[in-house]
């Protein structure tokens, strides 16, 4: 829809991110007219006075709120006081000074993690509140879940158009592959072209690898915020996802197979599996506003490796 972006001025947090940087390209493919991203070491979000500044050197009628402190169970773990607090704090500052500066539209990017552990697979987003999220993630899905709540209490209070759109996990080119901070997707991949590049024999996994994920890729869900932003106006959260599920174990075969690992797989019951099993219920995207993922798994994962392979100095 350029006729909806031609002009609007848009503000995308998070915008120099993994997922930010996918929305960036987007937003510029549909023709949007001026596209703010305000970087982390200039303007600081948890802070009344870096979104104030923030918002008075974009003047937003429309924001995509992406940014996030995020990383996997070892960091969630290590930091479940700080990601509480800073994804708390930045999503609720931002959308109460971006009313009252009088921004059109605000878009907030949630987080599966805010799903309950135990929630009914498919995860339907009716089911969200039916339970405690899953333990390791649980500040961090719970600070995400609350800006809902904020968005939905502004919508009855004030009339603020505020939608949240739920994605399920991320991967693609250009990942965090950081093993301090990483997600699943980036860190096996990184153990396997590792063990492949120095020989090791084997490579070790947390968990027994019976739980369960859905992935989607970084493009796809670009393209469904996108989507959202343009045509999706109510209250309610809406999952953007495949709808496929794989569980850990045959995931690590995939990603061994695609960059040649042929080692042991060595699995760490001592560790967490985190979440069960997660693959949501995508018919509400598809039925609101037209979104279905279209990458296939195995290609996207054939695209990431390739990208981390290619951006590795001791690979041939």
């Amino acid at each position: 829809m350029p006729d909806f972006w031609s002009g609007r001025r848009v503000m995308v947090t998070g915008g120099g991110g993994f997922l930010g940087q996918a929305i960036v390209r987007r937003l510029q493919a549909g023709g949007a007219g001026s596209i703010f991203v305000p970087r982390s070491r200039d303007y600081d979000l948890c802070t009344k006075e870096g979104v104030d500044r923030a918002l008075a050197d974009a003047r937003p009628q429309l924001i995509i709120h992406a940014a996030a402190v995020v990383g996997g169970i070892g960091a969630n773990r290590e930091n479940p006081g700080r990601f509480f607090y800073e994804n708390a704090i930045m999503g609720i500052q931002l959308m109460e000074q971006a009313r009252l500066a009088g921004v059109e539209k605000f878009v907030t990017i949630g987080t599966v993690c805010a799903y309950p552990k135990f929630t009914p697979v498919p995860f339907r987003e009716d089911d969200l509140w039916n339970g405690y999220p899953e333990e390791t993630n649980a500040p961090y899905g719970l600070a995400k879940r609350m800006l809902l709540v904020q968005g939905q209490a502004y919508r009855a209070q004030y009339g603020f158009n505020a939608i949240y759109l739920l994605p399920v996990n991320l991967y693609g080119p250009g990942d965090n592959f950081d093993p301090r901070s990483s997600h699943v997707i980036p860190a096996l991949i990184k153990k396997c072209v590792d063990a492949v590049e120095s020989g090791a024999d084997h490579i070790d996994v947390w968990g027994t690898g019976t739980a369960s994920r859905e992935f989607l890729y970084v493009e796809d869900a670009a393209d469904g915020i996108v989507l959202g932003a343009e045509n999706y106006d109510g209250p309610e959260p809406v999952n953007l996802g495949t709808g496929q599920e794989i569980t850990i174990r045959e995931l690590v075969s995939l990603i061994a197979e695609t960059t040649g690992f042929s080692g042991e797989v060595r699995w760490d019951p001592t560790k967490p599996d985190g979440q069960p099993r997660r693959t949501l219920d995508t018919s509400r995207a598809r039925d609101l506003f037209g979104f279905s993922s279209i990458v296939r798994f195995e290609e996207g994962l054939r695209r990431t490796v390739d990208w981390y392979e290619a951006r590795q100095p001791n690979l041939d």
